[in-house]
């Protein structure tokens, strides 16, 4: 019996995915769950596993190619002991054009359209008729403009002929496609940038509180909870104080409104070695210190292995970025859409500072926190920033929530 292996869903706006590699051949033998294929999307890798045992008869699709959801990847004969059709010569892998958006019927009134949806499509200049949406009853969604902003930047475009002749500084370039995760990031920085009135304001943290904390109880702590006392727990919980005194920092602007949101999903940007992830550590100001590092922790590893779910790195109210682990002194981290402040963290030095008429060597941390002017006041962002740097230099207000 022949099946079908088709790209499953993947998730609320995603409707197409690139093959990153066949982790199979045709010919070769297969477990039921065993992974065959990895498709790309916006944010993750996902691994397409095999329906059952048999033998992978046939690849529909090469690896660069863009595959809507449900599309056809591949065939798989079915049974232990299947015969293993004969591989079929593979052509030249070519970057297969992004499949044809199947005809949408004439509608009597026009699909409904979000309202940032429609304000992100309005600064793109591009008709809202000509999006397929693909929320409930037909709503198109900010990922549906993101994917028709994507296709638009993929079309193709008129070819500049080089004359011919030496061209000395050829075999010193490479160029490679841009990966899936790479044009995302930088279709979203983009938008952030044409969107919100993005503006930074800075301070500094005496870190020695922190620093003496960790020192007295880290080893009880390590003992008792299995997990490093790290510092990140320390600015999620300083940030949830701040946010619940300043909530414009944890709101977003849809539309004409302003969305005040009670509850803290706190992004924590995790690099790795294809792009920025942001997963997202859901109701934090219910964690504990050591919830917060083991979830941290978890996030890390699986970044790393790009085993991270979806829906963990969709939502959050607020985000946090620490350069200070590659030893950046100051930044302007840059929003993550549609949120409206992101916090960033930098490397701790020691430098003289005036204590009591006195110079002492103490280490220091410059902190940044950049935010959309549109919703938040320059006294907010400043209010919020400095609520941050109270918590921090005296940590027991982090359990007191004061």
């Amino acid at each position: 019996m022949t099946l079908e292996i088709r790209v499953p869903g993947l998730g609320e706006s995603v409707t197409e995915a690139t093959v990153a590699k066949w982790l199979k051949k045709p010919g070769d033998a297969v477990r039921a769950d065993e992974p065959l294929v990895e498709l790309e999307t916006d944010k993750v890798t996902v691994e397409v596993p095999a329906p059952a045992a048999g033998v992978l008869s046939e690849i529909q699709v090469q690896p660069g190619a863009t595959i809507a959801v449900g599309g056809l990847l591949g065939t798989l004969s079915e049974g232990a002991g299947a015969t293993a059709a004969p591989p079929k010569p593979q052509a030249v892998p070519q970057a297969a054009p992004k499949p044809t958006p199947t005809p949408q019927p004439p509608r009597s009134t026009p699909a409904p359209v979000a309202p940032s949806a429609r304000k992100m499509a309005e600064e793109a200049n591009i008709p809202t008729t000509a999006i397929a949406g693909s929320g409930r009853d037909g709503r198109v969604m900010k990922g549906d403009v993101l994917s028709a902003i994507e296709a638009r930047a993929n079309e193709p475009r008129p070819m500049h002929i080089t004359p011919a002749g030496p061209r000395p500084q050829a075999a010193r370039e490479e160029r490679v496609p841009m990966s899936r995760l790479r044009r995302t990031i930088a279709l979203r920085l983009k938008e952030a940038q044409n969107t919100a009135a993005q503006l930074t304001t800075f301070n500094e943290v005496d870190m020695s509180g922190v620093m003496h904390l960790r020192a007295v109880h880290k080893d009880t702590f390590e003992k008792r909870h299995g997990v490093r006392l790290g510092f990140m727990s320390f600015f999620v919980k300083a940030c949830i104080i701040a946010l619940k005194e300043i909530p414009s920092v944890n709101g977003e602007i849809e539309g004409d409104e302003i969305v005040y949101k009670n509850y803290y999903d706190i992004g924590v940007a995790v690099g790795t070695e294809r792009g920025l992830v942001v997963p997202v550590l859901r109701g934090a100001d219910e964690l504990t210190f050591a919830d917060i590092e083991k979830k941290i922790n978890d996030f890390g590893l699986r970044a790393r292995d790009n085993k991270l779910k979806l829906e963990e790195l969709q939502g959050g109210t607020f985000t946090i970025s620490n350069g200070g682990v590659y030893g950046s002194l100051m930044s302007t981290p840059i929003l993550n859409v549609p949120q409206s402040g992101i916090l960033g963290m930098h490397k701790i030095e020691q430098r003289p500072v005036a204590i009591d008429g006195k110079v002492e060597i103490r280490p220091m941390m410059y902190i940044a926190l950049s935010y959309d002017h549109r919703l938040v006041d320059g006294k907010e962002a400043v209010t919020f920033l400095v609520r941050v740097k109270e918590c921090l230099e005296e940590p027991e207000r982090l359990v007191l929530e004061v």
